[in-house]
């Protein structure tokens, strides 16, 4: 790992920060588009799996996993800001005394907020549009009560190893030249963290806001909690997991 590594992304987080402080405006609005690329592959993977379901639901998960990682291409190749990929690049920038405290948590929030806003616009959009809600119903059944009552502990170290991946797969796609190297080896590593099982917030707020629009009995104090948990856990396996030892080995 070179140090020139770690500028090249320290001044991405400096740019960041300096969109966020300035034009806060314009940074929450490439924040929730990127919510809105987020939902392309959680409507994409969901009705996949969806339709699968009733005749072979573990090749339903597979293609489900698989199609999910369109989430990360449209986010690094059309460009927004997404609040996981941002605990890695603004972490560095922070251990590389680019960016200060303050600016990590203003864009750290900021982009999380304009993540919500996104993924739930697009979900209402989704859901009024009445669009598989019938294949997405007994699907939905099938897992999400499940999903919502996870032990903390649980969310939160799956949180931990999702953002590992998806920062892995950010970071891994910087280090490749060609286009189309890039692609594969983020579905591939985006696969990993959906198929395994481990959660990521951001996708959770389309998931969550589609389930609460389609069940009753959803409580928001039980989402709450999960993204409490799943949401901690991003920041440490993208800030810490990952962001820390890469700048602790780099070198000139």
């Amino acid at each position: 790992m070179l140090i020139s590594d770690i500028n090249q992304v320290s001044q991405a987080a400096s740019g960041k920060a300096e969109v966020c402080r300035k034009h806060a405006g314009k940074y929450l609005l490439r924040s929730i588009m990127a919510g809105f690329y987020i939902m392309v592959a959680v409507m994409l993977s969901n009705v996949t799996a969806a339709v699968l379901y009733p005749v072979t639901p573990e090749w339903g998960k597979v293609f489900s996993a698989l199609l999910f990682g369109i989430a990360i291409i449209l986010v690094v190749f059309i460009g927004a800001e997404l609040f996981t990929g941002n605990n890695l690049t603004m972490a560095i920038g922070f251990y590389h005394r680019e960016v200060s405290a303050i600016d990590v948590c203003r864009v750290w929030l900021v982009s999380y907020i304009g993540n919500f806003i996104g993924t739930a616009f697009m979900s209402a959009l989704f859901i009024a549009s009445g669009a598989s809600r019938a294949v997405l119903m007994d699907y939905y059944s099938s897992f999400i009560y499940g999903k919502l009552a996870t032990p903390a502990l649980q969310l939160f170290l799956r949180g931990i190893m999702c953002n590992f991946l998806v920062c892995l797969a950010v970071w891994t796609g910087t280090r490749l030249k060609s286009e189309s190297g890039k692609m594969v080896i983020m579905f591939c590593v985006i696969m990993t963290f959906v198929l395994a099982g481990f959660e990521h917030c951001v996708a959770n707020m389309g998931t969550f806001s589609i389930a609460w629009m389609m069940f009753e009995d959803i409580k928001i104090l039980d989402i709450l909690r999960h993204m409490l948990f799943v949401t901690a856990g991003n920041m440490v396996g993208g800030a810490i997991l990952l962001a820390l030892p890469l700048k602790l080995m780099s070198t000139k």
